[in-house]
């Protein structure tokens, strides 16, 4: 499904897929999704995930994406089946941390940029340990906290 407005939003569709959140642990690699790195799941409309095995929740800390509106404290659906294409936000992990890039193609080099214009762009290669985990799909942000107890 590619939805490129909101005329195509599949609003009719019912159905929902829990998704699980990864933990702020990340082993070096490509993690496993292993239960040791599961922390909870948060039911999201089926049409938002369209391969459930492959997706994962992560929690957003810090602004090295701001510039394509992903800000601290919002939570991404990232899409591990998904091939990274020029200018798509991945999760890549990098040298055993987790970060939100800009995915871009330099001729034949993929580079990994921050959605930041006072951070520099770095070549994969150029990185100790890079891999790109997963394709960022959809940003979720609460505009108003929920009321204590309720979830």
């Amino acid at each position: 499904m590619h939805i490129v407005s909101l005329d195509d939003l599949p609003l009719g569709r019912r159905g929902s897929v829990d998704v699980p959140f990864m933990g702020p642990a990340v082993c070096a690699g490509f993690p496993s999704p292993a239960d040791d790195f599961l922390e909870e799941a948060l039911g999201l409309p089926r049409w938002l995930v369209p391969n459930p095995p492959a997706t994962f929740l992560w929690r957003v800390s810090g602004n090295s994406v701001i510039g394509v509106g992903i800000h601290d404290g919002d939570i991404v659906v990232v899409d591990r089946s998904v091939e990274p294409a020029h200018d798509d936000i991945v999760l890549a992990i990098i040298d055993g941390v987790s970060s939100l890039k800009r995915y871009k193609l330099d001729g034949n080099r993929a580079v990994l940029a921050f959605d930041n214009p006072d951070l520099p762009a770095t070549a994969i290669e150029d990185i100790g340990e890079a891999a790109v985990w997963g394709v960022v799909t959809t940003a979720l942000r609460l505009l108003r906290p929920l009321a204590r107890g309720r979830r």
